[in-house]
């Protein structure tokens, strides 16, 4: 089977896939809630970094039957030409099912413009697609395709700043997301671990509490936070440092040898997680599969993972049904991350980027539905209504 057409276009703000809970849950005081920019005080406390990324954008891989796959990332003022007019005329006419050659080809292809960044969320975009369309053109979840279920179920964990309200959820592991960066100074430290001995002290011993730092801070700021939450017990310290500054994460290891670290989100194919993998930097490999380089990227590093013997836990792993396959197909991939924006009694799949017929967490656990492709519950003129 022919891939027909790849085609790129915005989402419309407020489609299904691209909707957001009202009332949102609230941000401590004073807080950015991640904020990229908070160790310049003029930017501190604001709760978004300014500029924002846009619309996500989709993409459509369509065979020359009719069938289509579809994707999703963000970006799309950037993403959607370098989609339409960079990498599908390359693609059109390649075997709808050849994944691995088609996205060898991008990955090479982006060697021009550069493979990081916005071009590795264009090719994060088309190659779930890609495995949506393969899905549905062999009639088998995109989980069977990739080796079948590796795990009985997905052990899931929220993120949030309400405590009180994951664990009415069901869920039996929180992460809080550090609302204060490093140019709060002392100030930063002593709210941070305020919250954290406040969450620990209502989750209790038995269940595990990790921390979302958001690049908030360089490695001086990261030891002495570290130091003032060893006893609380962290799982791990998350996206502590600038994304490819190898060489002070590796500084925090030294620093820090007892605190378990984990990072990739921002990291882009598998390239840096094999240089992370090769120096021990960090212990868990948190890639985002809308913009690492898709489930195609994200198998290559749950296999640099395994011959490491590191472990995986996808960024947002369970909050959209591409992520769910993978967590549940990935034998590396031990948890599964939702990402809860959601105000208590909001219903958990109202929150941050669903996508319709996605399974929810019960009780803590997961297991995607076994409908074709990513069992995505949208026809193509419903997607049609949804882009601009």
């Amino acid at each position: 089977m022919k891939i027909e057409r790849i085609i790129a276009r915005p989402l419309k703000r407020g489609s299904p896939l691209d909707r957001g809970t009202s009332p949102r849950a609230s941000i401590p005081p004073g807080g950015d809630g991640g904020n990229t920019l908070s160790r310049y005080r003029e930017f501190s406390g604001r709760a978004r970094d300014p500029g924002g990324s846009g619309p996500p954008a989709l993409c459509l891989a369509i065979a020359s039957d009719g069938t289509w796959g579809m994707g999703i990332t963000d970006f799309s003022g950037a993403v959607v030409p370098l989609i339409n007019e960079y990498f599908a005329p390359m693609i059109e006419g390649g075997n709808a099912l050849a994944t691995e050659r088609l996205w060898d080809l991008m990955f090479r292809h982006a060697s021009v413009p550069g493979v990081g960044g916005i071009v590795s969320y264009a090719i994060s975009a088309i190659d779930l697609a890609l495995w949506d369309l393969k899905g549905k053109l062999l009639q088998r979840p995109v989980y069977e395709l990739l080796g079948g279920p590796a795990h009985a179920e997905t052990f899931c964990y929220a993120t949030g700043h309400d405590v009180a309200w994951m664990l009415e959820s069901g869920f039996e592991a929180v992460k809080l997301p550090c609302f204060l960066g490093e140019a709060q100074g002392i100030v930063a430290l002593e709210r941070i671990e305020e919250k954290v001995a406040h969450a620990r002290e209502m989750i209790g011993p038995e269940r595990e509490l990790m921390l979302d730092c958001w690049v908030a801070g360089d490695v001086e700021f990261m030891v002495r936070l570290g130091e003032r939450l060893r006893p609380y017990g962290l799982k791990w310290l998350e996206d502590c440092l600038y994304p490819e500054d190898f060489a002070s994460y590796e500084e925090l290891r030294r620093r820090l040898p007892w605190q378990t670290l984990a990072t990739g989100e921002r990291w882009f194919t598998h390239l840096p997680f094999g240089e992370a993998a090769a120096r021990r930097t960090v212990d868990i490999f948190q890639p985002d599969v809308r913009w690492v380089g898709g489930v195609t990227a994200c198998i290559k590093i749950g296999h640099i993972a395994e011959g490491a013997g590191l472990q995986v836990a996808l960024h947002g792993g369970v909050n959209d049904s591409f992520g769910q396959h993978l967590c549940h197909a990935m034998p590396s991939n031990m948890w599964g991350e939702l990402y809860i924006d959601s105000a208590p009694g909001i219903p958990l799949e109202e929150g941050w980027r669903p996508t319709p017929g996605m399974a929810i967490p019960k009780d803590g656990r997961l297991v995607p539905p076994a409908t074709p492709g990513f069992g995505i519950e949208l026809t193509r003129d419903e997607l049609e209504a949804m882009t601009d």
